[in-house]
């Protein structure tokens, strides 16, 4: 066999018998290489031999001749590596999708990216979802059905809920489904300060208290707070009222079996931490609370909604040229986000330093355990990587947005935002962002306070004609299902397959045409997925169909 040797390409013609270059001791590349094979064959048959004459060790034989042929066929690939034409130091070429190369990209293609601005594409916006074919939903009547009048409660459940804005929205809809479920009095969850989030705001700071107890008073009882006689009970003393540790992804089966009696016996039970409680497989009927408490008695607070408001207008007016359509980026590349991922960008090693003392604050020791491994080429090669704004400048322009579309960023504060941001501004310059559509006196309220923020973002994003998503987590899980729910089913959302960008960024010689090809198929296949419907082991969150939606008899004929 000739081709690849473990240390180098072999060159065009095949390799000299072993028998010839044992007598071609003058002639470089070859020396030696007979004698040295010889010389090993006799001492494994001796080896071997020697083995054999003691029983004791018979067993071992296997092994050692193993272990032998394993040196045999080192020795000989190690000789045959000096007969190739390459050298014999050379490295193997790095993995294609393991490097960040997205920067020698961007000077590649920006010659051909250039000639295209100030094209007004109009047609695009205004069509980027080929909807019409499709059957649309609608919220399913039976969602506002009701009983006349409650049973009489059980008793009350206290629920904490931790974590961001949307963990505590999927704790706050499974406590309204548990609630249901065993006919307790909910109390308005209790928001726990999470070591990360740093964000003190309590329900009503939030979400509209009064018209979440009103929105579901036909299905479960909330009250704002536990009354006077039941805490008395308990010495007016919350932490005295047990706390059930029930385990994540619960059935409804161990609700009634374990929770209720407790319930029944005590009057008021706490579940805390109350996150990912809940299983996905639960009745229509508890679904259909899930859906309710997401969907429609869950709406930011007034402040929120005000100002969101007027955020979305600007958006709207600005995007005028395009019948006020616009995209939002839900962009992580926060100096935790990029910390937590452990890929390696092009900051060298002051990047390098600044990531390990982020890692170090924020999960202190997490990534410093014996034995942890950490392989930032293959973590970008798996798509786990967070996208830089530049990558995501690129590839919506590959996908044939100009850069007359308005484009709104939903963040937290960029890591090196300032090096990081300009590509994509020079890319989109009508690029819009919290910090942009409000002034300081309008957001003085909400500094300091991030879930209220990720709630202004939240908004504007689900007004947007496309969302794009480029890191998970539960703000996209829950917006995409909003969307769906908003928009006749379809999430309008564009979810990159980060493998293959990881390929394409790591092209710095692609040709135009390809780059464009192929990112216009990602596009397609966003689209193609925007309907989907809810598989047994998935999230109702972000796929609500066909839990809270109904399928129509005839499709519309609009996009929105």
């Amino acid at each position: 066999m000739h081709g690849y040797s473990r240390l180098g390409r072999a060159s065009g013609s095949p390799p000299s018998s072993p028998r010839f270059r044992r007598h071609s001791k003058g002639r470089g590349g070859g020396v030696g290489v007979g004698v040295d094979v010889k010389l090993l064959e006799r001492w494994v048959y001796a080896v071997i031999s020697a083995v054999y004459r003691r029983r004791g060790v018979l067993l071992f034989a296997p092994l050692l001749y193993v272990s032998a042929m394993l040196l045999y066929m080192g020795t000989m690939g190690f000789h045959l590596g000096f007969t190739t034409t390459t050298p014999s130091s050379a490295p193997p070429p790095p993995p294609l999708g393991s490097l960040y190369r997205s920067p020698q990209l961007f000077q590649h293609l920006w010659p051909y990216i250039q000639p295209q601005n100030n094209q007004t594409n109009n047609d695009l916006m205004m069509n980027v979802w080929n909807i019409k074919s499709r059957p649309s939903w609608k919220p399913c009547n039976n969602l506002q059905n009701s009983q006349a009048e409650l049973p009489k409660s059980n008793g009350f459940l206290i629920i904490e809920a931790n974590g961001g804005l949307n963990q505590q929205r999927l704790s706050i809809c499974d406590a309204v489904a548990v609630a249901g479920l065993l006919n307790a009095t909910l109390v308005i969850p209790i928001f726990h300060l999470n070591s990360v989030w740093r964000d003190s705001s309590k329900f009503g700071d939030i979400f509209d208290e009064e018209f979440f107890i009103y929105a579901l008073r036909h299905h479960v009882n909330v009250v704002r707070e536990l009354p006077a006689d039941i805490l008395e009970r308990f010495d007016n003393n919350i932490s005295n009222i047990v706390n059930l540790r029930v385990k994540g992804w619960s059935s409804p089966t161990y609700y009634l079996q374990k929770v209720l009696p407790r319930l029944l016996e005590l009057g008021a039970v706490r579940i805390a931490p109350f996150s990912n409680r809940l299983a996905h497989a639960v009745p229509s009927e508890i679904q259909g609370l899930r859906c309710l408490s997401n969907f429609g008695a869950l709406r930011f607070s007034e402040p929120i909604r005000t100002l969101a408001a007027k955020m979305v207008d600007k958006m709207i007016q600005n995007a005028s040229t395009s019948g006020g359509k616009y995209i939002s980026v839900h962009l992580r590349f926060e100096e935790d986000m990029v910390a937590f991922s452990c890929c390696v960008y092009d900051g060298g090693e002051e990047e390098q330093r600044e990531m390990d003392i982020a890692r170090e604050r924020s999960w202190r020791g997490k990534f410093r355990k014996k034995n942890r491994i950490i392989r930032p080429g293959a973590i970008r090669m798996d798509g786990k990587c967070p996208l830089t704004p530049l990558e995501v400048g690129m590839m919506l322009r590959g996908m044939g947005f100009d850069n007359n579309t308005s484009v709104y960023v939903a963040a937290g504060k960029i890591y090196k935002a300032e090096k990081y941001m300009a590509p994509l501004k020079q890319m989109f310059p009508r690029l819009e962002t919290k910090d942009t559509l409000a002034s300081p006196e309008e957001l003085a309220p909400f500094m300091g306070y991030s879930s209220r923020l990720a709630a202004l973002d939240y908004t504007i994003c689900l007004y947007s004609e496309v969302f794009v998503t480029t890191q998970g987590g539960n703000f996209p899980h829950f917006l995409i299902g909003h969307r769906r729910y908003s928009y006749e089913g379809h999430a309008k959302t564009i979810i990159p397959d980060k493998r293959k960008l990881a390929q394409l960024f790591d092209s710095p010689h692609i040709r135009w045409e390809s780059f464009q090809r192929q990112l216009r198929e990602m596009l397609h296949h966003s689209d193609v997925k925007g309907s989907e419907i809810r598989k047994p082991s998935a999230s109702l969150f972000m796929y609500p169909m066909p839990d809270c939606m109904c399928k129509q008899a005839a499709a519309k004929n609009s996009t929105r």
